[in-house]
């Protein structure tokens, strides 16, 4: 009852205003439409659909006698630029030092949204300023979802109440969020009783919930998004080139004013280490937490105005969350906001926001990690044991926040974005958010053009299909099964990562040999990646394993065990592909598995089993564990090989083979001297107890051959003779 009274008034507080809201977003829908035809049709650049190789690019970069703009820096401010420049008829270059995306545009909570947080302090703030702000991402959102279709979706995401007197409070906000997207509104938001809450999310904790309320914002693969605005950049002409490094700036001496003016760069092209110059009317500095190095580059005396915040995220199995729907914790312990929701299927959550020194490889805490692990524990059901084993890969990403030069109070953080030009002329993008990136981009072409004086026309991005948008439907993956004979899974995927593009990538894929699926063999076996990706990702300029594994595919992202199985598999089709040597070929792996145990939380992971883990079992296990090694070590030699294994394994007619078994005990064998000791097995037993460790194989194939034998009646072969 209480429940019904006070749905009953927040829907009659809301009821009338969204009657009329309903019926003014029907005919606003038509209009975008509409707009989203036109602007089209007003783009007049020549499209490429072969894009030039990096090669070519580069080649063009230094034969060019001048660009109208060059952008530094390709993360999704950058790239936005570049494709906002190129589609007003400007000829345009983008250079970026390391691979598109692979700062902080790769390493979001993936969302694409207006903030509802940022939406509650406008209000109690009476902030326009931060309406205005939120208004302005909700139309950018839309915008998003429409131009990328295969690559985001809107994404439920729930707000569990834990007192009466919120539901109401909550409410009025979340439909002030509808209100202010207006036409726009991916969803209508809704009030959810306390069983039908846990109904869509069973894993929440259900002491003291009163019920829920559902609003709609997007989510999207953020690597992906961003390389599909630098490509399609590339089709329309834009000349883009990763692993392209800016040494120092360019610059002339104006003979009107006398002044020095910013003309372009020297630039290094990072794999063969050749210099070159490329000549701009402008440059535009789009670099992101590498804001203040550039402007040093133009004036040593500039002041610094970006003020790095690290935000961590870790990534977790599916089953913790629905399949399709988020949840948001809106006060955490510390007053920061954590999201949990379903990504790739895995879960992501996150994030913490804490100051940082700037660096080209933000490494994730242990700090970080267990106090994301803290808040899920807090939001899930005690029956849910939240294990710090579970967690497949974390990762920083370092949020560049600015104050204004331009502004009296230097200190204070800007809550957007600001375009300042500096004396020289040099434009420089810094702040805002993922989900605004077109209109930056948009505001600093415009900038740009009138600082300079630039003969263009006016931004043609709003409704503009990105790479892989043109051609897709949500039924496409059916195609690729039928005419390519793909898994379903794999189809879905190729649909998801490529829209119309994904045709490409299959006509690349091997036969199997198998009767099912004919082509398509995949990378590692429990995630749809395929080895014609690694093909297709040198076409889309990968140049090193990392690219593959991060951006190109997400496999880093998702599980670093995985990709480090799958890196090897990569090397060598990339190896083959670049013409690398084997010395080239030992370099990538290395460098791969530095980035994923670093950057990618193998780290912080494989540091919960180590020789100063702490045995802490009761003696009843210890024992019980003891009698499951001593079946493996038959010769109480105080230690099992690869060799042991196999042994016992063919006693129940199992095949494993040699390397796959070297895997799996080298992930336990803490001193590496190619054997497991009982004293790590032991500590692997108590990590496994604590959480800290999940996902052991050596464990669950250890537990499972003693069961098999158990149930069999066998005795160890040595003490029976080798009889059955």
């Amino acid at each position: 009852m209480a429940f019904r009274r006070a749905a009953k008034v927040t829907a009659l507080a809301g009821g009338g205003a969204l009657a009329a809201f309903y019926g003014l977003s029907q005919l606003r829908k038509k209009q975008t439409r509409v707009a989203y035809a036109e602007a089209l049709e007003q783009v007049n650049v020549p499209f490429c659909d072969e894009l030039p190789s990096r090669q070519a690019q580069l080649a063009a970069l230094r034969n060019t006698e001048e660009f109208d703009v060059l952008v530094i820096g390709g993360g999704a401010t950058g790239s936005g630029c570049a494709l906002d420049a190129v589609t007003r008829n400007l000829k345009t270059a983008l250079v970026e030092r390391s691979d598109f995306s692979s700062g902080t545009s790769s390493r979001s909570t993936k969302l694409i949204h207006g903030g509802v947080r940022y939406l509650q302090k406008a209000i109690m703030k009476l902030d326009y300023e931060q309406y205005m702000m939120v208004k302005e991402a909700l139309h950018e959102r839309a915008n998003l979802l429409e131009i990328a279709p295969h690559l985001s979706a809107p994404l439920p995401i729930m707000l569990p109440v834990y007192s009466w007197w919120q539901l109401p409070y909550y409410w009025a906000g979340i439909k002030m969020y509808d209100l202010v997207a207006g036409a726009q509104c991916l969803k209508s938001s809704y009030v959810l009783s306390k069983n039908k809450a846990l109904e869509l999310f069973p894993m929440l904790k259900r002491d003291k919930l009163v019920g829920a309320i559902v609003y709609y914002d997007g989510q999207h693969n953020d690597a992906r998004m961003n390389l599909a605005i630098a490509l399609t950049a590339a089709r329309y002409g834009a000349v883009a080139a990763n692993y392209t490094e800016v040494v120092h700036l360019l610059k002339r001496t104006d003979p009107e004013t006398g002044k020095e003016r910013v003309c372009g760069a020297r630039c290094r092209d990072v794999i063969s280490g050749q210099e070159f110059e490329v000549r701009a009317k402008c440059v535009i500095n789009a670099t992101g937490p590498f804001t203040d190095s550039l402007r040093k580059m133009d004036n040593e005396k500039s002041p610094k105005i970006c003020q790095p915040s690290a935000g961590v995220h870790i990534v977790m199995p599916g089953y913790y969350s629905p399949d399709n729907m988020g949840l948001l914790d809106p006060a955490t312990s510390d007053g920061r906001v954590i999201f949990f929701l379903p990504w790739e299927k895995m879960t992501i959550a996150g994030t913490t926001d804490s100051p940082t020194e700037i660096t080209a490889q933000p490494i994730p805490t242990e700090e970080d990690i267990n106090f994301i692990l803290t808040e899920v524990r807090n939001y899930l059901s005690p029956d849910v044991e939240v294990r710090r084993g579970d967690v497949l890969a974390a990762w920083s990403g370092i949020r560049p926040l600015v104050t204004d030069p331009s502004s009296k109070d230097t200190q204070s953080i800007c809550r957007n974005h600001i375009v300042n030009i500096s004396e020289s002329g040099l434009v420089t993008i810094a702040g805002g958010k993922w989900t605004t990136y077109r209109a930056m981009a948009q505001e600093t072409l415009d900038a740009t053009i009138k600082a300079h004086h630039l003969q263009a026309g006016p931004c043609r991005t709003v409704g503009l299909m990105l790479e892989g948008g043109k051609g897709w439907t949500p039924t496409l993956y059916i195609r690729l099964v039928q005419d390519y004979g793909l898994e379903v899974e794999v189809a879905q995927h190729l649909a998801a990562t490529y829209g119309g593009r994904a045709f490409e990538v299959a006509k690349m894929a091997q036969v199997t040999g198998q009767r099912w699926p004919i082509v398509g063999k995949r990378l590692v076996s429990e995630f749809p990646y395929i080895e014609s990706e690694v093909h297709y990702a040198v076409k889309e300029y990968a140049c090193t394993a990392i690219d593959v594994l991060a951006r190109r595919t997400r496999l880093g992202f998702l599980n670093v065990q995985a990709a480090d199985e799958a890196l090897p598999r990569i090397v060598h089709i990339m190896g083959k592909q670049l013409g690398w040597s084997e010395q080239k070929k030992q370099e990538e792996l290395n460098a791969a598995r530095t980035f994923l145990y670093q950057e990618m939380g193998y780290k912080t992971r494989s540091e919960q089993l180590t020789n100063t883990t702490e045995i802490s079992l009761p003696l009843s296990e210890v024992d019980r564990y003891k009698k499951r090694f001593h079946k493996f070590d038959k010769g109480n030699k105080g230690f099992i090989t690869t060799v042991d294994v196999q042994q016992v394994l063919e006693s129940i007619s199992v095949q494993i083979d040699e390397n796959t078994l070297h895997e799996i005990l080298n992930e336990v064998d803490l001193n590496k001297n190619g054997q497991v000791e009982l004293n790590e097995f032991l500590q692997l037993m108590s990590a496994v107890r604590k959480g800290r460790v999940s996902d052991s194989r050596l464990a669950i194939l250890m537990k499972t051959v003693e069961e098999t034998l158990e149930e069999r009646g066998l005795v160890s072969v040595d003490r029976s003779g080798g009889g059955v």
